[in-house]
């Protein structure tokens, strides 16, 4: 493919009232058809042939403990990979994440490619923004299948309602989140739910603070391929770390911007 047929993902995909506002209130989405056939046919390429490069988990699953079973994790394939960077800078997805948050423009975080092997693990309950110093619950992630997938395949599963609940364990994704946050969830009530099926090129949208999981991949053949790339309002401030896990990111994906700074560095981009 060269470049004049390279899919332009600058256009965009209107979001319509009643989506914005079920979003707001259950914390999630699933948006179908955000990308369509040929452009994530395009994608799923550029982004399988950079995952596949640049991972650098080597150990068998059994070798792993539950977080390194749960997926192969490919962090800011942007940097990386020039085609990559047109993915995920697409104003099409900032648009979108804009326009649930009812803000008038977002930032990129960083983007993650989330491969779950064939027989990998559970994806344990956890909140993404525990990893995310950041002052504001204006953050969205986008989780977008690169394949048809189903339930059984690791489906994104979120506690409706829980990002009302804010910061709720100092835990990372582990078996003590899997458990505390589980009990938590029982305890509030909180409705579960996950798609049946998705097709490549739809995406869930949940925000940073909305419990989620997924089971196990039960294929015996089939990676579940997934890319997911993190959205802040724009004019959030960096906060004071909470934990390791969030000096970790103010470093890497902030450029060590210290607190109480306008989150602006080169690694967040302003994408609408």
């Amino acid at each position: 493919m060269n470049n004049s047929t390279i899919p332009n993902l600058h256009s965009y995909k209107t979001i319509s009232e009643a989506d914005r506002l079920n979003f707001r209130e259950k914390g999630h989405i699933l948006i179908p058809q955000v990308l369509d056939q040929e452009e994530v046919k395009y994608y799923r390429e550029v982004i399988n042939t950079a995952a596949l490069r640049f991972n650098t988990e080597n150990r068998k699953l059994e070798e792993r403990d539950t977080y390194g079973k749960a997926f192969l994790q490919i962090m800011n394939l942007w940097e990386l990979d020039e085609r990559v960077r047109s993915y995920t800078l697409a104003k099409r997805f900032g648009k979108i994440a804009a326009d649930l948050l009812g803000v008038n423009s977002v930032r990129l975080y960083h983007d993650q490619a989330l491969y779950k092997e064939p027989g990998g693990g559970f994806t344990p309950w956890h909140q993404d923004q525990y990893y995310w110093p950041l002052d504001t619950t204006n953050t969205v992630t986008m989780w977008m299948p690169l394949i048809d997938i189903t339930e059984e395949m690791g489906m994104l599963t979120f506690a409706s309602g829980s990002h009302r609940s804010g910061f709720v364990e100092n835990v990372a994704i582990s078996d003590e989140s899997e458990s505390k946050l589980e009990k938590f969830i029982q305890d509030r009530g909180f409705e579960v739910t996950r798609a049946k099926t998705m097709q490549a090129g739809d995406a869930t949208w949940h925000y940073g603070w909305t419990l989620h999981s997924a089971p196990g991949n039960q294929s015996a053949e089939v990676m579940r391929e997934v890319m997911t790339v993190i959205f802040v309002a724009d004019g959030a401030k960096v906060t004071e770390p909470q934990n390791e896990h969030q000096e970790a990111d103010r470093q890497r994906w902030m450029c060590g911007l210290p607190a109480g700074s306008i989150l602006n560095s080169k690694l967040n981009p302003l994408l609408v």
